[in-house]
């Protein structure tokens, strides 16, 4: 590991690495990132399967066996990324051991198309769970109102669960008693909770980018002194938020039976404003007992130039109240906000789930695999 990711990692900061495919796999990038870089999780989403599908030639072989054998398009997408996230464990499974299984997790969602639905979402965990196969899966399940119940349900089941696309506070503390429900539920049922895991990802960079988009119109000074500044603010009382959860007695009676905690994970933490700092949202969420996955150039840039000074999280709680308190001031509502970015999240992953779906379902129609040079690309990843 270099001296600045370790830095990042002796602060309590895990570094995780979103993004995943059978290049980085089969070129050995993945096993680099791990060994030389001390990357110790994987996140995945259906964007970054879209990119990796439709943009790789390495698929072609899996895709035509499909075609031959009659399968549809849904069960060939989930075979090849079941392939992949289940590569993907293995190469971390080292980690796994040697952290006891608080790292070395790979995330696979499930198909966001059914996230309005708890109980096709719970068969989605289940069906994921049971093809990949590895202790060190994470299925992740989108952090929707009736997704909350599907969470609980699949950790009651011994499913290790990355509750994704948390934008709001008043979502994150329905995410967490969602997640003891389940633990406690686990419990009763039998289950081992030191095999278990879960964390909870909430996604930073996009609150940046919609409220900076508002301040922007409406033009006064006020309104561009607050530009940048809610994303971090609103992720720092996130954190507040896991601490006050973690004193809380349901939280310390599961601990005592050995369940572990629920971490907060900083997701979108690749800039979208080329203005700001691109480490802005590693080095500025820095506490214990936290994941941050990022992509590989911010991972680098953080390697590279990363100012890793500390805890950055613990003593800012109340400016961050107060930068959400003059949005609102600055006729930037909140709620409106935080509802508008989830709502765009499982659009934009329903949307990349069906590029994928197209493109595939030409490709079994056809029995041969197109060249990668004809493939358009996806949408950026959330």
């Amino acid at each position: 590991m270099t001296g600045t990711l370790e830095r990042l990692a002796a602060e309590g900061v895990a570094p995780w690495l979103d993004d995943l495919s059978r290049e980085r796999l089969a070129g050995g990038g993945l096993s680099r990132l791990v060994s030389e870089q001390g990357v110790v999780g994987i996140t995945s989403n259906p964007t970054i399967f879209d990119k990796a599908i439709g943009s790789g030639e390495r698929y072609d072989a899996q895709i035509a066996e499909c075609a031959r054998r009659g399968l549809g398009v849904a069960e060939t997408a989930r075979l090849l990324t079941a392939y992949d996230v289940r590569w993907a464990c293995d190469v971390l499974r080292g980690v796994h051991e040697s952290t006891g299984g608080r790292d070395g997790r790979v995330s696979v969602e499930v198909d966001p198309r059914v996230a309005g639905d708890a109980e096709a979402t719970l068969a989605e965990a289940r069906a994921l769970w049971w093809l990949v196969d590895r202790p060190n899966l994470f299925v992740k399940i989108p952090a929707t109102r009736e997704g909350l119940g599907a969470i609980s349900a699949a950790l009651a089941e011994g499913i290790s669960v990355n509750v994704t696309l948390i934008f709001s506070l008043d979502r994150y503390d329905q995410v967490v008693d969602a997640f003891l429900a389940g633990m406690e539920e686990a419990r009763s049922a039998g289950h081992d909770l030191t095999s278990m895991a879960s964390v909870a990802s909430f996604f930073v960079s996009r609150m940046d980018t919609e409220t900076d988009n508002r301040l922007d119109k409406t033009g006064s000074s006020q309104a561009q002194a607050l530009r940048g500044r809610a994303a971090l603010a609103n992720a720092r009382l996130a954190y507040q938020h896991f601490e006050t959860a973690r004193d809380g007695g349901r939280w310390r009676a599961l601990e005592s039976a050995g369940m572990r905690p629920q971490r907060p994970l900083w997701a979108s933490t690749g800039v979208k404003d080329p203005s700001y700092d691109d480490t802005r949202y590693v080095v500025g969420l820095v506490a214990p007992d936290v994941v941050n996955t990022m992509p590989e150039a911010t991972l680098r840039a953080v390697e590279d130039h990363g100012d890793i000074r500390g805890d950055t999280v613990h003593g800012s709680y109340a400016e961050s109240e107060q930068i959400l308190d003059d949005l609102e001031v600055a006729g930037v509502s909140y709620h409106d906000v935080v509802t508008t970015l989830e709502e765009e999240g499982i659009r934009k992953f329903a949307d990349s789930w069906r590029d994928l779906s197209g493109t595939l379902e030409r490709e079994l129609r056809t029995g041969a695999p197109r060249s990668a040079s004809g493939r358009r690309g996806g949408p950026d990843t959330p």
